[in-house]
């Protein structure tokens, strides 16, 4: 066990972890020429094309420093925010980290909440100055913001560049002098850590583990604490780029585990495997089950691609069992699914994966939190309320509350003006203020969930031209007054474009949307209103004018009774037209809906 190191990379997105990961593999001869390739643990094309990383992934590299050989278990890690759960069960599967800051950008939000992260589970931290080789890297600088977060001194601040490999043999070596080797005796009972798990369609879930005390073999019945199921370890073995197949798996070592089980659902990041018949006395502590933070309706264009859209759902989850889904209907849109994302980020990625791997067209409704909402009958019992309609009688209602975060953002000092108003906007507290430098600044804010979900991403960026970098972790529910917006078409209430917004809010969202739709709804025979209400009250109307025939065009001369006589008569029959007339909503509206601020 002396022998073995486990340590992850954290770092902010594009700081290059990926890169660095292809450079250790490379440098400790873990792959052949034929092998090597960019971003080599990112398997998914997604991840290659977008340059992030989705998944964890686990690799073992065999390293000889001073003629001893080591084991090194690199843990990969997702960089965004959406993933922040699997990031820390990676890093409570390691002894230390590899913290990496971009020499051109310096320390930014998620570098900064990834470092908490590993410093609650008591990692050894190894900062890298990476990309040293930029013209626009500014090293000196840089060494000094690391030094003053971590309170190290400049000499450990190991200068690297992944691209062209400089300074890889000496994090190397720092990974072996640094981070501790695991402690654990193999005596004990069994307790290993699930970090991970991947869908293989012909063996069932492989999950990925580390084990803490006692060993796991071949054949050993174990059991999953969190879900209480047991099975048999078919195969236990160690992660190169290949699995290799071992006949034991002792304390200290990371490793993956076939037990043939088909529902990704039963394997839960952040369990304990344990013996069956000799169990623990303590399960792993941190283990919490995945929370969706973002509800969608997703429907297919067609209704008759239904059925083929819940095959294609069930196989998604198989591979990424953070996705929760259930069956919903709506009157504009027929059968779709109401499903549950970690965040925008994996929205957007479940519904590119679902027309890329599944050939599936989809409409994506309006994406929104969950809240909780109180009646006067029983004000202490929270009843959840993930779609708009869901939401009970207003006349009965008693509060309801909604997930508030808080927020950190880091930019240049020039455009703290600009953030601040963009975060009060949308109904942020301010409730610190840090330099970090003389020319960075530390922001936090109280926000609600629901007012990042929209634009706010894209619009940080455009009014920090692309400075500013931003983190957030949930601070739990708050009330807030909160009311259902509906659009009514033709009178009718379109419940996929129905949202829940705070009354501050309403009358100028309502309003937007109205003008939105005019603009994306073609004209028909007759009139459209296009209205949005609370309740029964009107709050916005636009109108989509009709397409008329000039009936006139055949009355020249004569009394003006005539032509008003045949005005009359279109206008009849225009009104007959309206009350059977049906308003067809192009899929541009759904999702113009999204791009308000456009």
């Amino acid at each position: 066990m002396k022998n073995i190191r486990n340590f992850c990379i954290i770092a902010h997105i594009d700081h290059g972890k990926s890169t660095l990961a292809d450079r250790l593999l490379d440098f400790t001869g873990s792959v052949t020429d034929r092998e090597k390739k960019e971003q080599l643990l990112d398997n998914m094309d997604l991840e290659r094309e977008r340059g992030i990383t989705i998944k964890s992934h686990a690799i073992q590299m065999d390293y000889m420093h001073n003629g001893e050989p080591y084991v090194l278990n690199l843990i990969d890690t997702p960089g965004h925010v959406d993933f922040s759960y699997e990031v820390s069960r990676s890093i409570a599967a390691c002894e230390g980290a590899l913290l990496i800051v971009d020499a051109a950008q310096s320390i930014q939000a998620q570098t900064i909440s990834n470092l908490y992260l590993a410093l609650e589970n008591d990692l050894e931290i190894i900062p890298v100055l990476n990309k040293i080789d930029l013209p626009s890297a500014n090293p000196e600088e840089v060494t000094d913001d690391i030094v003053d977060l971590l309170g190290c001194d400049p000499e450990d601040v190991i200068p690297a560049s992944a691209k062209t490999g400089v300074g890889i043999q000496e994090i190397l070596n720092a990974i072996i002098d640094r981070i501790p080797h695991p402690k654990g005796t193999v005596d004990e009972p069994l307790q290993a850590l699930i970090f991970d798990s991947v869908y293989n369609p012909f063996r069932g879930v492989e999950t990925i583990f580390r084990v803490i005390n006692g060993s796991i073999k071949k054949g050993q019945e174990i059991k999953f604490i969190a879900t209480g199921k047991s099975y048999f370890a078919d195969e236990v073995g160690t992660l190169k780029l290949v699995q290799v197949p071992k006949k034991e798996i002792k304390a200290g070592d990371v490793g993956y585990l076939i037990t043939g089980i088909k529902e990704a659902r039963e394997v839960k990041v952040g369990d304990t495997i344990t013996d069956k018949k000799e169990p623990t006395k303590n399960p792993i502590s941190g283990f919490e089950f995945v929370k969706p933070m973002v509800f969608a309706g997703i429907y297919p264009v067609d209704t008759e691609d239904y059925e083929d859209l819940r095959n294609s759902m069930e196989k998604l989850q198989l591979n990424d069992a953070s996705l929760v889904f259930q069956p919903e209907s709506s009157a504009a849109l027929g059968f779709g699914f109401r499903c549950g994302f970690l965040g925008m980020l994996h929205l957007e990625i479940i519904q590119e994966r679902l027309e890329r791997e599944f050939d599936m067209t989809v409409i994506t409704t309006v994406p929104n939190v969950s809240y909780h909402a109180f009646t006067t009958r029983e004000p202490e019992k929270a009843i959840l309320v993930n779609n708009p309609s869901d939401l009970p009688d207003p006349s009965g209602m008693d509060r309801v509350e909604e997930p508030f975060i808080k927020a950190s953002i880091i930019t240049k000092a020039d455009f703290v003006g600009p953030v601040m108003s963009l975060c009060i906007e949308k109904r942020g507290e301010i409730t610190n203020q840090t330099y970090l430098t003389t020319e960075r600044v530390e922001l936090t804010f109280d926000m609600p969930l629901a007012e990042i979900v929209f634009d706010f991403y894209d619009r940080l960026k455009t009014v920090s031209k692309g400075y500013a970098s931003f983190d957030y972790s949930p601070i739990g529910m708050r009330a807030s007054h909160l009311v259902k917006v509906d659009v009514l078409l033709n009178a009718n209430v379109v419940d996929a474009l129905s949202a829940l917004l705070h009354k501050d809010n309403a009358y100028d969202i309502g309003k937007r949307m109205c003008e939105k739709l005019k603009e994306l709804i073609p004209r028909q025979q007759f009139d459209i209103p296009i209205q949005a209400a609370i309740g029964a009250k009107i709050i916005a109307r636009e109108t989509v004018k009709a397409l008329r025939k000039d009936v006139t065009a055949k009355c020249y001369g004569g009394d003006i009774s005539r032509k008003r006589k045949l005005l009359e008569k279109q206008k009849k029959g225009k009104k007959r037209m309206r009350q059977v007339g049906n308003v067809e909503i192009p899929q541009e509206a759904f999702m113009a809906v999204l791009k308000l601020n456009d």
